[in-house]
This record gives structure tokens, C-alpha cells and sequence, in this order.
């Protein structure tokens, strides 16, 4: 019980065990005792000790509540804080899945064809979605791909996703230890380009793709660089026409 501390939805929900943790904090999976459905309770500690962190809680709340589709994993309930002077942690409620992508990949040896096809299927079909509304996820990986036994895949964690409006300045800061190397687009590793486009998902995707075909990563680079080497060892230089567009002069000379 003390997962609650003093919030009022608390007795509503009945817990069950812990199914995750992070550094953000705990996810715990529960009954909602008023509708009987199963639920997963992200409980996020402490959410304004560091002001990043505060902003991805922020962003990905913001974005899940507004991004609705059967592809994307669904904000049931926030529970608002006793008061706003003892406001410090946080409890989403999410629609509850079994697994990811990433677990998924390790346990089964034994997926078809027409399991590849379902995935990509799904994972397009949510970038199309997401995409439209102009939005970026920027952190696609199979940790982030929540999966059912019935093959059921949903995008989850949009902490690092951003909106991008025509009419807005498109120079996008990526810090280089947030976002997750091995599925980063060539474009994202050092910071090369001002201007990103929908690209970057894809390519993430086409990572993720392969290496559920394949059972390990397409690029686990050990950092920037070697991503860089392993990239071009597969796919060879980029043309002229696409280095002569790096802003970074290092980058273009290496």
C-alpha cells in the first residue's frame, strides 16, 4: 500500500505486483475495482527535482491524452496530488500489456512471416498516424513497443517526442546520451542537420525490423563514431550530394 502514499484514487485500484522499474520510478500492475479491467500504474517520484525530466513527464502525458489510436498505448487516468503544495510524485494509469518488443525478440525463436507482417504493419500504421499529426517520436526501440500474446503491438514512452509545425523553428537539439544509439537515424548521430523530417522514425523502425527478423540489433554501435562506421560498412558512402549537407566540418571530412 505504501506504492499510494497519500493520493485519494488510491483504494479504487487494487495492486498487484511490480512489472517494471526505472529511473523515472515503478510500474505496478493493478485492477481498476470500478470497471474490473487490468491496468499498469506508473508511479514517477519526485517529478520536479530535475527540470528535464519534468518536461518529458509533461510532454508525454500531454501528447498520450491527445494522441488517440489503437496502435499507441492509452492514458486511462492521472491521479491529481492531495494538494498542490505536497504535489511531488505522480500516478499514470495505462492500459496494461504483457510484454515488449524487445522481450519478444529474445523469447521467440519460432515467429513466421506473417508475425513479421502484423509488426511492421502495426508500427507503420502508427507512424502514419503519428506522423500526420505532425509529431515525431524520436526514440523508437523495441523496449518502447509494448506487445500482447495475440501479437498486439503499442508505441509507448513519447518523452522525447517533439511537434513540428510548419511555421515553427525546426532546429531540434538531440543530446546525445538520451535517445537510444543503436536505432538512431545516421542523421541524429552527432547532430548534424538542422532541419529532421519524419525520416528518423522510419528509420528507427527499419532497425527494429531487422532485428526481428534477425534476433540481434542491425547496429549496436559502442558510441557515435563506430554507429557511423557500422552504418557505412553495411550501406556504403553516402553521396556527395548528402555529406556536402552535414553543417558539422569534422563530420563531412571523416
Amino acid at each position: 500500500m505504501e506504492f499510494f502514499s497519500e493520493y485519494g484514487d488510491a483504494n479504487r485500484y487494487k495492486i498487484q505486483e511490480v512489472i517494471g522499474k526505472g529511473s523515472y520510478g515503478v510500474v505496478c500492475s493493478a485492477i481498476d475495482t470500478h470497471t474490473g479491467q487490468k491496468v499498469a500504474i506508473k508511479k514517477i517520484h519526485d517529478i520536479f527535482e530535475y527540470l528535464s525530466d519534468a518536461a518529458r513527464i509533461l510532454r508525454e502525458i500531454k501528447l498520450l491524452r491527445l494522441l488517440r489510436h489503437p496502435d499507441i498505448v492509452e492514458i486511462k487516468h492521472i491521479m491529481l496530488p492531495p494538494s498542490q503544495r505536497d504535489f511531488k510524485d505522480i500516478y499514470v494509469v495505462f492500459e496494461l500489456m504483457e510484454s515488449d518488443l524487445h522481450k519478444v525478440i529474445k523469447a521467440n525463436d519460432d515467429l513466421t512471416r506473417e508475425h513479421y507482417q502484423f509488426f511492421l504493419y502495426q508500427l507503420l500504421r502508427a507512424l502514419k498516424y503519428i506522423h500526420t499529426a505532425n509529431v515525431y517520436h524520436r526514440d523508437l526501440k523495441p523496449k518502447n513497443i509494448l506487445a500482447n500474446a495475440n501479437c498486439k503491438l503499442k508505441i509507448c514512452d513519447f518523452g522525447l517526442a517533439r511537434v513540428a509545425f510548419n511555421d515553427t523553428p525546426t532546429t531540434i537539439f538531440w543530446t546525445d546520451y538520451v535517445a537510444t544509439r543503436w536505432y538512431r537515424a545516421p542523421e541524429l548521430c552527432g547532430s548534424f542537420f538542422s532541419k529532421y523530417t519524419p525520416a528518423i522514425d522510419i528509420w528507427s523502425i527499419g532497425c527494429i525490423f531487422a532485428e526481428v527478423l534477425t534476433g540481434k540489433p542491425l547496429f549496436p554501435g559502442k558510441n557515435v563514431v563506430h554507429q557511423l562506421d557500422l552504418m557505412t560498412d553495411l550501406l556504403g558512402t553516402p553521396s556527395l550530394d548528402t555529406i556536402s549537407r552535414v553543417r558539422n566540418e569534422k563530420a563531412r571530412r571523416y
